[in-house]
């Protein structure tokens, strides 16, 4: 897989990603989580678990007031290295990926 540079993409290119290494910053593991959350697959089994915690929230009543309690997220992107996700590329990403890229392989899809 060659790497591609990132004054290289083009808007709307389709590419994928690939996590070579784990960053050592909390601050640079949530951009590649962030990152990884605009793969559509990511995109639609968070929609999908958000709509399940919704349907399934309790809501009970507490000094007059209706309160309620919802489950916690699950971690459905996980970052560790070897993980790839693919999403089209754009341009209002760029100081995301100039953060992370030493950290990530990118190629087109």
């Amino acid at each position: 897989m060659a790497s591609l540079k990132l004054d290289s993409l083009k808007p709307g290119q389709p590419i994928r990603c690939t996590i070579a290494k784990l960053p050592r910053t909390d601050d640079q593991r949530d951009t590649l989580s962030r990152l990884m959350r605009n793969d559509p697959d990511n995109r639609r089994a968070l929609r999908k678990s958000q709509r399940l915690r919704r349907q399934n929230m309790l809501v009970y009543n507490r000094g007059n007031r209706d309160w309620t309690s919802r489950k916690t997220v699950g971690k459905i992107v996980i970052v560790k290295p070897g993980e790839s996700w693919s999403m089209h590329y754009t341009p209002d990403l760029a100081p995301d990926f100039r953060n992370v890229e030493a950290f990530i392989d990118i190629a087109s899809a």
